[in-house]
Parts: structure tokens; sequence; C-alpha cells
């Protein structure tokens, strides 16, 4: 398969208190350089810090209300998910459906992060971790 993968985009981690989690990373010089909010199944209060140091970007993000108990449950640590930038998010998703990989939306995703927005779409890596593709749109 031939997909141009540019570099990891960023590491997505949930967390329980989105403002004492960006004070933790701002002492290891991360800045909050994206902070925005978001809506799951029509339920709004999702709060988003994208945190940057050079090229690192930590995706900071607290679920609303009634999701908060899956995050504070878990046993297994809280990174959620690997990112990576593509240029063609369309093209990404094509070529990953042409090669049976297991996808999880039915096509890309527009998100109101950034200036003028992304696109991504998941796939499931053999022990069912999350790969995000993720077009952040100029």
């Amino acid at each position: 398969m031939d997909l141009k993968i540019n570099h990891i985009q960023h590491i997505g981690i949930p967390v329980s208190n989105i403002q004492k989690s960006i004070g933790f990373y701002e002492k290891f010089g991360f800045t909050n350089v994206m902070p925005s909010s978001f809506e799951i199944e029509g339920e709004k209060g999702g709060i988003v810090a994208m945190m940057k140091r050079d090229s690192i970007i930590l995706e900071l993000y607290q679920m609303p209300a009634s999701y908060l108990t899956e995050i504070t449950n878990r046993k297994d640590g809280h990174i959620d998910h690997i990112a990576f930038d593509v240029d063609d998010i369309e093209l990404a998703f094509t070529t990953i459906k042409e090669n049976h990989f297991t996808i999880l939306e039915k096509e890309p995703v527009f998100l109101n992060f950034w200036n003028k927005g992304c696109k991504y779409f998941n796939i499931l890596g053999p022990d069912g971790e999350r790969l995000e593709f993720n077009e952040i749109i100029k």
C-alpha cells in the first residue's frame, strides 16, 4: 500500500480535569495552542487543549460529564490514539478502505479545530489500538 504519512501529528490523552492537566503539561514547556470544545452524540461539554512544545503535540481532552467515569476507571493508562498527519484525507481514506483495514467512521469527520478545521478518521490496529489519520485544512 502506498500511503504518504508525513509524521505523527498528535497523541490523544483523555483527562478527567482539563485545567489540572493543562497546568501539569505547562510545567514541561507545553503551551495550549488550540483550546476548543466539542459534543459527542449530542451531548455538549467536551473540552480540548492541543498542547504543543516544539514539534510535539498532545491532545488533552475532557469528555462531557456522563463519559468521565470511563476515563477515571481505566486501569491500563490513558493514551487513547496516535494521529498521523496526511496531506489528502479523502485519498488516505480511499487507500485504507481499498486495503481492507477496519475503519471506524463511515467517512472522514470534520471538526472545527485549528484555523479552518480538520478532517480525520480512525482505524483499528491488531490489538484494538486506534490509529487516526488527520488532515488540518489549510
